[in-house]
Parts: C-alpha cells; structure tokens; sequence
C-alpha cells in the first residue's frame, strides 16, 4: 500500500473554489465540458501569522523550511526575528529559483536548496547545523500554488496540460505511466487509498477503457463520467481525489514523509520546535503519529502502571490536538481551507546518532 486511506481532510489540490459564471480559465484555457473554472487566486502563504508566532520563542540559529515553495513563510520568519537563519529547502526547481530571488535581500541569512525534505539533516550540517542544534523545522506540505497554477506541471484537473504531476522534473515516474500502464486493479487500490473507495473500481476500468489517455482534463472528463451524476452534484470537484492520489504516487510522498518527521525530530535541539502544515488527513495522520511516539519516547507500558520501560520523552506538544485556518483566511485564500496545523517541541537530548524515537512508531496519536 503506498498511502494512508485518506478522510475528510483533502490536500490543497482540492481547494473548495468558488464557482465562475466565466466559460474560460484567467490563462485562456477551456474548462472541462460541464464543469466551471475557479478563479485566479493569488498565492498567500498559509496560515502565516500562526506560524511566526510558533517560531517566536525558539532559541536563535537555524530554521530548516523543508517545503520553502516560493519562499513566503521563510521570509516572514526572517523579517520576524533578526537572530535566526533559514535553510530553505524545495524539491521542484522551479521554486527553487523563484525562492531564491525573492529571499535575496537576506544575503548569507536565507540559503536555497534543491533537496526533498528528507535531506534536511544532511543539508542542515552542510550549512552548519548538524543533527541537535535546529531552532526550528517547517512543512508545508502538498501541492504549492505555483505548481497547481501552471498548466504544463499537470497538476490541476482545472487547466489542461500533460499527465506529469512530478514536484522534481528529475524522476522519472509520471502520472501518464500510472493512469496508461498501470492495471485496473492497482489503480483502484490506489484510487481507494486516498479517499475515493466508493467508486474507486468503477473509476479505474473507466481509465483503462479510454486509454491511452494524454492530458489532465481528459482524464477528469473521464473520471467525471464515471461517477454517477446525482453524486457529482455535492462534494466538489468529482475527480479532485483521483489526481490527489496520482500525485501521492508519483511523488511518492507519504514514504518520504513518514521518513522526514523522525528526522525532524532528531534534529532539533532542546526548546526547538517542528511545526507541519497538513492538507490531507495520511500526511495528517503520519505527523501525528510520529509527534505521539516522540512525546511518549516509545513507551508501551500501559498507563494505569506508568513507564517501567525506560523510554525517555522527547519533547511536548505545544497544543493538543491540530488547529484551523480562521474563516476569515478561508474566505480569503480557499487553498486554506483543509489546512491542519500542529507544532512539537524538543525538551531533551540524546547523544549523536542515537536514534530519538525507540522501536517503530510507538506510542498512541494525540
């Protein structure tokens, strides 16, 4: 199985648009027949304001943004605390380039890396910072605005362009290969994986049957006919959760994901703080999970006779739970709408190298 079954929460390629009354997109692109193109909506950072303050009190050094995108949260934290450097790190080059002259102006302060954020503790030392000194570790993570928004990358079952999807042009997996090649059964597990298991078989001989199939709005137009027209009519877009899982697959991101967070963790040092963005309820749910084990330091005693294991808590919660965008960013920024926000802090040290987090995942989600 490549990915967590997925819930409520949706990554930010489902963003709830409002409809249009216009019958073309803002770039001049034809909508899918019987659907309306959103409007054009600018790139804000996602809840921003809660990520500075998150960062406010963490010791001065290094913030690793593993998912710098263009650059927006790294440049508020910079302009927020004078005593803190950024590493931002991006796997599309594309972003790469765009945070580079945008955070510019910071000079040796902000550096831009073309790296996946499970390098960051390979990075982080080579710009200094090895594993137990980080202040402090951001992701933001799915899809960014700049890769939904242009229709070339693929992404969006609102623009037509190839079936690429890939955040890295340097992998080799695109999602032409998984919707052309791969057999119906492996695409309706993936399909159902990722939130659409109701109509996962019936999607997936649908694709099969039109392939080969060559662009993102054929494939919606596809997957829009195959669900049934009474239920295309609530929930959104009919095939947001298929390219979500299209994406999944040829990012492979929950794997990379699931390896970065114990990662994160390891890296920080005492009174640093990870902090994630999550739009999708398995990327959701990996963070949380890797959050608990850290917080229980692995135990497995039961609760009623306390730790007799010896496992060591790492770190807290700095609030229980998840938090959500406010309605009023909802209102502005729809790409917010399914954001979930938690935040960890490191209170203890374990000696270089030593693994932070005892056995597998451990410990119960919070």
């Amino acid at each position: 199985m490549r990915s967590p079954s997925t819930g409520p929460v949706e990554d930010s390629s489902s963003a709830r648009f409002l409809p249009s009354r216009r019958r073309n997109s803002p770039d001049g692109v034809a909508p899918v027949e019987g659907l309306r193109m959103p409007p054009c909506v600018d790139h804000e950072p996602v809840m921003l304001k809660e990520v500075v303050e998150l960062f406010a009190d963490i010791p001065q050094g290094l913030v690793v943004d593993a998912t710098a995108g263009t650059g927006g949260h790294a440049l508020a934290i910079l302009e927020s605390r004078l005593d803190l450097r950024v590493l931002c790190l991006d796997r599309d080059p594309e972003a790469v380039g765009r945070a580079e002259e945008r955070l510019a102006r910071f000079g040796t302060r902000a550096l831009v890396r073309h790296a996946r954020f499970d390098a960051l503790a390979i990075e982080a030392t080579r710009a200094g910072s090895p594993p137990g000194t980080l202040s402090g570790i951001l992701f933001d993570l799915g899809v960014s605005s700049l890769q939904l928004d242009t229709a070339r990358r693929g992404f969006s079952y609102w623009h037509e362009g190839p079936l690429d999807m890939r955040m890295d042009l340097r992998d080799h997996l695109t999602a032409a290969e998984v919707v052309n090649e791969w057999d119906a059964s492996r695409l309706s597990r993936l399909i159902a994986e990722n939130g659409e298991g109701r109509f996962a078989r019936r999607i997936a001989r649908a694709i099969v049957a039109r392939r080969p199939i060559g662009t993102t709005t054929e494939l919606a137009g596809i997957v829009r006919d195959a669900i049934p027209a009474a239920t295309r009519r609530t929930g959104g877009h009919p095939a947001r959760r298929v390219f979500q899982a299209l994406r999944v697959a040829v990012n492979d991101e929950m794997e990379v994901l699931a390896r970065a967070v114990p990662l994160a963790i390891d890296s920080l040092a005492p009174r640093g703080r990870c902090v994630t963005l999550a739009y999708h309820s398995g990327e959701d749910r990996i963070v949380k999970t890797a959050f608990a084990a850290a917080v229980s330091g692995g135990c497995i005693c039961p609760p009623a006779m306390g730790c007799v294991c010896g496992a060591r808590s790492l770190g807290r919660l700095v609030f229980r739970g998840s938090r959500k965008p406010t309605a009023a960013e909802v209102a502005r920024n729809a790409r917010a709408h399914s954001a979930r926000l938690r935040a960890f802090e490191r209170t203890s040290e374990t000696a270089a190298g030593e693994p932070s987090v005892p056995g597998s995942s451990g410990g119960e989600a919070l």
